[in-house]
């Protein structure tokens, strides 16, 4: 069993998902009628790394909230490398909806970062998601694989090794730290990774996106953003978030979750 990672939240519990430890927080009491909101964390994340981002959230819309980390990150179970490169797709297809069964999530909004923006997308568009999901909203999320993408990848690689960035992912993952990022880090790079793209999912998405991305998002291009709103059918915005890089939500915190909180309203809202 990992140690305890330094920065775990005081509140957070651990759940047993199909024979996995997974570590999450549920935030606020569920109110019949109105969604939960599912965060899913970036290629690096965990659920403490979310910071107060879904507590402001969670309390502005009166909705609860799971925050949670994916098997290998934070102090959820360990996994065994490599990953495989339709990781994403596992997770968004296999492990998502037994998650959700097993907190008896029957209505969700899904907000995911980078990786789990992706994830986010793939369900969603997916039979997996059912009636479920009643909306998702996107940060730094890809659709496909690009230059600036493996390059920022590559950066990463030469700071973890270079810098004391393991020493800083350490205080959130504990013993899943080299996990974590071989896991994230080796098979984005890996030449059977270079033409991954989920841009099928995006057609048979019908409920409202948001799709967030820094203007200087050093891990992908604008057109990730326009992919995604050109591609879904429903209703679907796209905001560029000027002088910020991967995470708006922690470069500007309170303009983004003001309007991840005006996004979930006005689909709650929309649907009384």
């Amino acid at each position: 069993m990992p140690e305890t990672a330094e920065r775990t939240l005081p509140d957070t519990r651990f759940a047993e998902i199909d024979g996995q430890r997974i570590e999450y927080r549920w935030i606020g009491l569920h109110e019949i009628g109105r969604p939960v909101l599912v965060f899913l964390h970036e290629g690096l994340g965990c659920a403490s790394l979310w910071r107060s981002l879904p507590d402001r959230v969670a309390r502005a819309t009166d909705c609860c909230a799971l925050v949670y980390s994916r098997a290998g990150y934070g102090n959820s179970a360990a996994i065994e490398l490599p990953r495989r490169p339709d990781f994403m797709h596992r997770e968004a297809l296999d492990r998502l909806g037994p998650l959700l069964d097993h907190f008896g999530i029957q209505s969700a909004i899904l907000i995911g970062h980078s990786d789990g923006g992706s994830i986010a997308l793939i369900h969603a568009g997916s039979d997996a998601a059912g009636e479920r999901i009643q909306g998702v909203a996107t940060i730094a999320a890809h659709v496909f694989n690009e230059d600036i993408c493996r390059q920022g990848i590559e950066a990463a690689r030469a700071a973890y090794a270079e810098t004391d960035l393991r020493e800083r992912l350490a205080r959130y993952h504990g013993d899943n730290v080299d996990i974590a990022f071989r896991g994230w880090n080796d098979v984005w790079l890996s030449d059977d990774f270079r033409d991954w793209n989920i841009e099928e999912y995006l057609p048979r998405i019908e409920v409202p996106v948001l799709a967030i991305q820094g203007s200087k998002d050093e891990y992908g291009s604008e057109a990730q953003v326009r992919a995604i709103v050109s591609s879904t059918a429903g209703e679907a915005e796209a905001w560029m978030v000027e002088d910020c890089g991967h995470s708006p939500h922690l470069d500007k915190r309170d303009e983004v979750a003001a309007r991840l909180a005006r996004f979930v309203t006005e689909l709650i809202e929309g649907k009384d």
